[in-house]
């Protein structure tokens, strides 16, 4: 759910197919810059429905996925 999430986020800020963002894409080959992720973020805690503090460095959509994954309230 959290990857989907993401990946549509990525496809509505970049335009970019599907299928190009894996777990290994980082956010710049992507076309995602530092302010890009404070966006992406801000919408993927509405979709998600809880508070992401952003805390460490994040570079690949898996790091994302995992990072959000670790801040779920359980």
């Amino acid at each position: 759910m959290i990857y989907d999430a993401i990946v549509e986020l990525i496809v509505e800020q970049t335009e970019c197919d599907p299928a190009e963002v894996t777990m290994d894409s980082k956010f710049v080959d992507l076309g995602i810059d530092s302010l890009d992720t404070v966006e992406m973020i801000m919408n993927l805690e509405d979709k998600v429905g809880f508070e992401i503090e952003l805390d460490q460095k994040i570079e690949t959509v898996g790091d994302l996925v995992k990072f959000v994954e670790s801040k779920r309230p359980q």
